[in-house]
């Protein structure tokens, strides 16, 4: 199984990008967070890690820049019902430690919006993986969570996509506090 994959970018598309090892081009599915990161490396380096799917017909490699992001996938595709596709789909709305939050307060809001996840889905995927992400520490209850979706509702009301909010609010470090002070900031990424 293949677990980590180094090397030169050949090609960045908008779902997978091509990562040459070795003399080797391997075809690797990942988030759209880590594709912008991958394009704006200027040296055309990667470093993946890397979830292996092996199939009859298909083996697929889907990479994650950190660790973190590859044991929520894993953690996501042990529910059953959810494969890889969905589960990539899901690391695809928000940050892990917003889904976690969205997981243990039990809103299945966060997750219905990936295509495919309806809200029999949302909901077995919160009764399956509530009481696993119960004891992180990275889960700092609902105040985090309604402030964030706050902060993406006032964004969206000042004209912007809510996937460019969402972008923008990502780029906005965790310490700065408040609804209003995070859609500031969010601004001025917007603005570049």
């Amino acid at each position: 199984m293949i677990a980590h994959l180094s090397g030169t970018i050949l090609f960045a598309g908008d779902k997978y990008i091509i990562i040459e090892t070795a003399g080797v081009g391997y075809k690797v599915r990942t988030t759209v967070d880590t594709l912008i990161t991958l394009k704006k490396n200027a040296d055309k380096k990667a470093s993946l890690w890397i979830y292996t799917v092996v199939r009859e017909d298909a083996l697929d490699l889907y990479g994650f820049e950190h660790q973190s992001e590859l044991d929520f996938f894993e953690l996501l595709i042990s529910v059953s019902g959810i494969g890889p596709k969905s589960a990539l789909g899901i690391l695809n709305v928000a940050p892990v430690e917003h889904l976690k939050e969205a997981i243990a307060m039990g809103d299945t809001g966060a997750l219905t919006k990936v295509s495919g996840i309806g809200s029999k889905s949302a909901q077995k995927i919160i009764l399956e993986l509530r009481e696993k992400l119960g004891g992180d520490e990275s889960i700092t209850g609902e105040t985090m969570l309604s402030g964030e979706r706050d902060a993406i509702e006032g964004l969206v009301a000042l004209g912007y996509a809510e996937r460019a909010a969402r972008e923008a609010l990502k780029q906005v470090p965790a310490d700065i506090k408040g609804t209003s002070a995070r859609i500031k900031e969010a601004l001025k990424q917007l603005g570049k």
